[in-house]
């Protein structure tokens, strides 16, 4: 079983995150930022990632330290989990319709940290997530997972619709590049870092 657990407390947030890369899309998520825990929830589902993330975070302030904590958190257990990437496909893409939007993520599992992230907001907020926080959890958790992550957004009305289409659509290239398909490490240099 590929497994991690993470635990990061500083003076703004108090994380704890639990992933089973082999799970089945479980999930017990709580940051106190309900539109981020709807997101967590799907992209773990798509995963068929089994994720505990549970937040607390100075949510008095903003929603940015807890979100971009969560990233880093969820980020590290990723990296744990994936262990040393021997047989896995290493790449994955995927475009998801929501709606009247459009997303596709591709990502490589490479040890080589980078986002590219062309998505374009209407609102400041959803609930009380600030629409800005997609990129900067995506940053948070590319960097720390070691993923090359590239997400765009082709098109879209509803800003719920958009959002809820890049995590859908991370979910399922995350599962599609973790998962094992040989015992052949997938690099010609024969490490991945």
């Amino acid at each position: 079983m590929r497994t991690a657990v993470i635990d990061r407390k500083t003076a703004e947030t108090q994380i704890h995150c639990e992933l089973n890369l082999d799970g089945n899309g479980n999930t017990d998520i709580s940051s106190g930022i309900g539109f981020f825990d709807h997101m967590m929830s799907l992209l773990a589902f798509h995963g068929q990632m089994d994720l505990v993330l549970k937040a607390d975070g100075d949510l008095d302030v903003d929603d940015h330290h807890t979100i971009e904590d969560c990233g880093i958190a969820f980020g590290q257990a990723f990296r744990q989990a994936i262990g040393e990437r021997k047989g896995i496909a290493r790449y994955g893409t995927f475009t998801l319709p929501m709606d009247e939007s459009l997303a596709t993520v591709s990502l490589d599992i490479s040890g080589r940290p980078y986002l590219v992230f062309n998505c374009e907001f209407n609102r400041d907020s959803i609930g009380m997530m600030a629409t800005e926080m997609v990129q900067e959890f995506m940053r948070a958790f590319a960097y720390h997972a070691g993923i090359t992550l590239h997400i765009n957004l082709h098109y879209g009305a509803n800003d719920h619709h958009k959002a809820e289409a890049v995590f859908k659509a991370l979910g399922h290239a995350l599962n599609i590049a973790f998962t094992v398909n040989s015992d052949v490490l997938m690099s010609t240099k024969g490490m991945l870092e």
